[in-house]
């Protein structure tokens, strides 16, 4: 991918008492975004299933990627 991703962080919180996974954008001093700032977020099942599925995932992203590059 040659593209850059805008700068971003990851952290775990804590939702309804369980643990989530968070990747955030940050501003120029590595502070969250207040307005849309979260990428993405999962708890433990999601991320048992995107690291079965990873290699697909990745596969995804390559295929893909191509396109929206041209």
């Amino acid at each position: 991918m040659t593209k850059e991703l805008a700068p971003h962080e990851v952290g775990v919180e804590e939702y309804k008492g369980n643990k989530i996974f968070k990747i955030f954008k940050v501003d120029d001093q590595g502070q969250e975004l207040e307005k849309f700032g979260t990428v993405v977020s999962f708890g433990l099942t999601k991320a048992k299933y995107i690291l079965e599925h990873f290699d697909d995932i990745k596969k995804f992203v390559d295929t893909y990627s191509k396109d929206s590059e041209k």
